[in-house]
């Protein structure tokens, strides 16, 4: 009980964990890209509180409020992730986990943006390159894919320790 306890605590810290790196890494991906063409990464901010359907909750503060969403959405993936990565990591290989996490967070950008985002908030879609958006989506992947794989080699040694 205590086994099993400790274990759900640890996939959740691990979620929280890969879930706030992904959506930091995807702002930063975000901010760099405006940087670069000279656009306003807060306009994504107020797109995902208008798409979200909150904008009314704090009509001062839409960007806060908007990155504030993001990252409650990007540690909800990473629960996910966790979740998923845990059931499966007895049977697939640690260097199957970047492939696996990638591949994941692919189906997760293609279902919200050709088939959430266009009916709940089209426009929002178009803010940036869909390419720009799928290079955000994958580097949350790799974000999250190294927090697992860091746990995991934790883990590993701990074990070792254990034994020693």
């Amino acid at each position: 009980m205590v086994t099993e306890r400790s274990a759900i605590l640890e996939t959740f810290k691990r979620g929280v964990l890969a879930g706030a790196a992904g959506g930091l890494a995807e702002m930063a991906w975000v901010s760099a890209y405006a940087a670069l063409t000279g656009g306003d990464a807060a306009v994504l901010g107020r797109g995902v509180t208008t798409a979200s359907g909150v904008a009314a909750l704090l009509p001062s503060a839409p960007v806060g409020l908007g990155i504030g969403i993001h990252m409650v959405l990007a540690v909800a993936l990473g629960l996910g992730l966790a979740v998923l990565w845990r059931a499966l990591s007895p049977r697939v290989q640690p260097s199957g986990l970047y492939a696996g996490t990638l591949a994941a967070l692919a189906a997760v950008w293609a279902t919200n943006f050709f088939v959430l985002l266009p009916a709940l908030s089209p426009e929002f879609v178009h803010l940036v390159p869909l390419s720009v958006s799928l290079m955000s989506k994958l580097l949350f992947g790799l974000a999250a894919a190294e927090v697992f794989r860091r746990h995991a080699v934790a883990g590993v040694r701990a074990r070792a320790g254990a034994r020693a």
